[in-house]
């Protein structure tokens, strides 16, 4: 029965050629949409996990409070009330458990020559635990350890992007450059190379050298509060593990609180509440730009309903004499929705083509100075195709009915 219905089904397609392309251009055109806008959506949600892997997993940054000049807020981070005290406070043993692990930070900008060249860079003072919170590697050399920060060590680990400025091709292990910084300059001795990881578009950590937190503070940019106790810019602390985030932002804020006497003026962000915002954010885009997609797979199945209601009007006479010599309204039925059906999943399996080809195609390409980046998930591709077979039902149970309808005599008689 099916079989059979299939073949005439075919049978009739393949005699109005022209017409059937045309009707399976409609569902290829949204299907193929449906899927690259999909991918593109989807893209996006990858990357904001891949462009904000280089801050590191499970961390959270505790960072200044805003202050206020003549009652206009100078915004938040502008408070020198973080102190060094605070980072010893939250890494003693036992004070926040779920804490693997603290690095004070004092972050400013300075010149970085080394004879001829030179270039702006932003100078991170840190401790070694720096590595572990933010999951930095050392390519070349290695980092400073604790006796460096006691001694107060002029070395320093540079980016990949430094690196390059730099030294192009040579090797900057052992190599000696000035660091111009808040009106000081020293001689750093490079000790290693960071890994190469990039930026999100706010921050490129590939352009920064990393000196110890003693040198920074006492021969780079010494800052000191009302009280004489040193500045940090921020403090990054690393929650033991995807669970332990929430105690640990509890933990640290409590031990703040109780460090600062009860006033707020500080911040703990959590970056994993930033990297969900931003994925649901991307997955809001991504589910509008698949509705927009698919108003065109829509507009294809009213395209099959309308060339099925001039079929079925055409073929009246065929209609009647299939009646005539015992065809059943079912086989009637069945007859017009595998025409409807056919058409529909060819085209979309034509659209399944076309909709990975223009993925493809769109991957890399510049937009707004920003790489497009796609994702062809399986399940956009079956969502797509599953859509464009109901579509062909749908669209196509009218006409069908429409036909199956139809009183042999009077369909015998239309001219």
């Amino acid at each position: 029965m099916i079989g059979e219905s299939f073949k005439i089904a075919l049978r009739a397609l393949w005699a109005n050629k022209l017409r059937t392309c045309l009707t399976m251009l409609g569902i290829l055109i949204g299907v193929g949409a449906v899927i690259a806008l999909l991918a593109i959506g989807q893209g996006a949600t990858a990357s904001v996990s891949e462009r904000f892997s280089f801050l590191g997993t499970n961390v959270i940054y505790i960072r200044p409070g805003s202050q206020n000049t003549g009652g206009i807020s100078a915004g938040g981070g502008s408070a020198p009330t973080l102190v060094y005290d605070d980072a010893e406070l939250i890494a003693e043993p036992g004070a926040a458990p779920a804490v693997a692990a603290v690095a004070p930070v004092r972050q400013t900008f300075g010149q970085v020559v080394l004879q001829g060249a030179n270039t702006l860079t932003r100078i991170v003072g840190t401790t070694p635990s720096w590595t572990d919170v933010r999951s930095f590697r050392v390519v070349r050399g290695e980092f400073f350890d604790n006796e460096a920060v006691e001694a107060v060590a002029a070395v320093a680990v540079i980016g990949d992007g430094v690196a390059r400025n730099l030294f192009a091709d040579e090797d900057p292990i052992g190599q000696t450059v000035r660091v111009n910084a808040g009106g000081q300059s020293v001689n750093i001795r490079i000790i290693g190379v960071l890994e190469k990881k990039g930026g999100t578009g706010f921050q490129n950590q590939d352009d920064q050298i990393v000196v110890p937190i003693s040198l920074v503070l006492r021969k780079l940019q010494a800052a000191r509060n009302a009280t004489g106790a040193q500045q940090l810019s921020e403090i990054d602390v690393k929650a033991v593990d995807d669970k332990s985030i929430d105690a640990a932002v509890e933990q640290v804020t409590q031990i703040m609180t109780q460090a600062h006497k009860g006033a707020q003026d500080f911040q703990v962000v959590n970056l994993q509440d930033q990297i969900d915002a931003q994925k649901e954010a991307s997955k809001t885009l991504t589910i509008l730009l698949g509705a927009i997609a698919g108003i065109s797979l829509v507009v294809g199945g009213i395209g099959i309903m309308n060339i099925m209601i001039v079929s079925v009007t055409e073929r009246t006479r065929e209609i009647g004499i299939r009646k005539a010599v015992g065809a059943r309204r079912k086989d009637i039925l069945m007859q017009f929705m595998m025409e409807a059906v056919v058409v529909s999943l060819l085209g979309g399996l034509l659209g399944v083509v076309s909709g990975v080809g223009m993925s493809e195609f769109a991957e890399g390409k510049q937009l707004n100075g920003q790489a497009i980046t796609t994702v062809v998930e399986p399940s956009s591709i079956i969502l797509a195709f599953t859509i464009s077979a109901a579509i062909g039902l749908f669209f196509g149970i009218y006409p069908a009915s429409r036909a199956a309808r139809l009183n042999p005599i009077e369909a015998l008689r239309y001219e």
